[in-house]
């Protein structure tokens, strides 16, 4: 694990998010407990479990986006569920075990792409070798000895062989034979099979697409392509080929373990209210409550690479809270996730700041997008003003999406150049605040037009 000291921690994330400072704070103190707690000796280290956070606020926010990016930040298995795609055991939905498995699948691939890198170069060399006995197949006589009447020529031939094979193995490093026609091996791609995954029972479809795969193995098939198409064919079949499944699946789990990071978003949606306490809806989503608490507390669960202990992974939860708090919550799991903090509506000034201080902004990006069709865009401040003005109005007016109401207006406003931009003969837009008013004063005018529009 990275060593970020909290500070770092939030200098980076300030990088990507605007405002927020007190969930960046939380975030940052837990991360660099993480690696405290890894400093320990192993009987204290059993002791302490991570201090999970509850993230209160409207959305489009930050508080996906923050979680996200300390997550890619640390290198750390990360994914988010939604706790309203789950339900209690014997109810329709998902089970809630399965997010633990989807965090080690998560983990799995972070260990392949590590373990590809220390591989690849022996793949490469691999590769070559495979393409070469594909351009010029050895000789039969390889494959028997050769009776001693015979044994001068046969000594001749495979000289004859090698050499050729060693102008061959020149040319193709020099890209000559790129588009040479070759014809490979290629096992297709299994399909998954989902049979019981809606029943609570995720573990159960890959148990089945094993036994599938035992009972009626797939046959290869021969495929014609040319030598640059088959390189990466073969690189992937090599690397494959060179890394231990095994080692891999034990590694993601002790990933997983320790480092893993799973954000339960919409956490108020199975809140249940003082008031309705033994209603149909109320009962399943206590029920979702009590299936979170072990996996929360710390329990086992089993996936395809080996059981799985939850008690030293970072939990985020979060949620807007409007009708309900985090006091409607078991008193168990409140007591789980013991750091509560919460992140502020976006001002005029935030929109501003979203508009042009993260490293990829995204007027940054739109100016990308239409750069490849030659369309220079540069926005004047007093028209990312007048953006950040009505991304505010609108989403006082209508429903408050935060953030995101800035791609529906940008969208909008940038939509004629969007379509027109390979036949534009003005390469050149500028963006002030009379083009923005002229794109979208109409619209934002109308509070009927803008609910549906922006």
């Amino acid at each position: 694990m990275q060593e970020l000291t909290p500070r770092q921690t939030v200098a980076e994330l300030d990088k990507h998010i605007v405002g927020q400072d007190d969930a960046k704070r939380a975030v940052a103190i837990a991360l660099r407990n993480r690696w405290r707690w890894q400093q320990l000796p192993d009987e204290l280290r059993n002791e302490i479990t991570p201090k999970n956070i509850i993230m209160i606020g409207p959305t489009g926010v930050g508080k996906t986006e923050i979680t996200r990016r300390l997550a890619k930040l640390i290198n750390a298995p990360f994914i988010k569920v939604e706790a309203t795609k789950y339900t209690e055991v014997g109810y329709y939905g998902r089970d809630v075990e399965s997010m633990v498995r989807d965090l080690v699948d998560s983990a799995k691939n972070l260990v392949r792409e590590k373990k590809r890198v220390e591989v690849v170069d022996k793949a490469k060399v691999r590769v070559e070798e495979r393409l070469l006995d594909l351009l010029i197949p050895r000789p039969e006589w390889e494959a028997s000895y050769s009776e001693s009447t015979e044994e001068g020529k046969e000594e001749n031939s495979q000289e004859r062989y090698e050499r050729t094979r060693d102008k061959f193995r020149k040319m193709l490093s020099q890209g000559a034979l790129e588009e040479k026609e070759v014809e490979i091996s290629i096992d297709p791609k299994s399909s998954p099979v989902q049979v019981f995954s809606n029943m609570g029972m995720d573990q159960m479809d890959v148990d089945l697409q094993g036994m599938f795969e035992r009972i009626m193995p797939q046959q290869s098939k021969h495929r014609k392509m040319s030598v640059k198409e088959a390189r990466g064919i073969l690189l992937e079949q090599e690397v494959e080929g060179l890394m231990d499944k095994d080692a891999i699946a034990e590694e993601a789990v002790q990933l997983a373990e320790r480092s893993g990071i799973i954000f339960i978003d919409e956490l108020d949606k199975i809140c249940t209210s003082e008031e309705g306490g033994s209603r149909g809806g109320d009962v399943s989503r206590q029920g979702v409550q009590r299936d979170l608490l072990p996996i929360v507390e710390g329990t086992t669960v089993q996936t395809r690479s080996g059981s799985v202990k939850t008690d030293y992974m970072l939990f985020i939860a979060a949620g807007a809270f409007h009708r309900t708090k985090p006091s409607d919550l078991m008193p168990e799991l409140q007591g789980r996730f013991p750091i509560r903090v919460e992140l502020q509506e976006l001002t005029r000034d935030d929109f501003l700041r979203i508009l042009t201080e993260p490293t990829s902004s995204i007027t940054m990006q739109y100016q990308a997008l239409l750069d490849t069709e030659g369309v220079k865009i540069k926005f004047e401040q007093d028209g990312l003003e007048e953006l950040a003005k009505i991304a505010f109005e609108v989403n006082q007016t209508t429903q408050n999406i935060g953030a995101r109401r800035l791609h529906t207006i940008l969208e909008r406003l940038l939509e004629e150049v969007s379509f027109e931009a390979p036949d534009l003969k003005t390469k050149k837009i500028v963006i002030d605040a009379a083009y923005v008013q002229q794109k979208l004063h109409s619209i934002v005018e109308d509070e009927d037009l803008s609910k549906f529009i922006l």
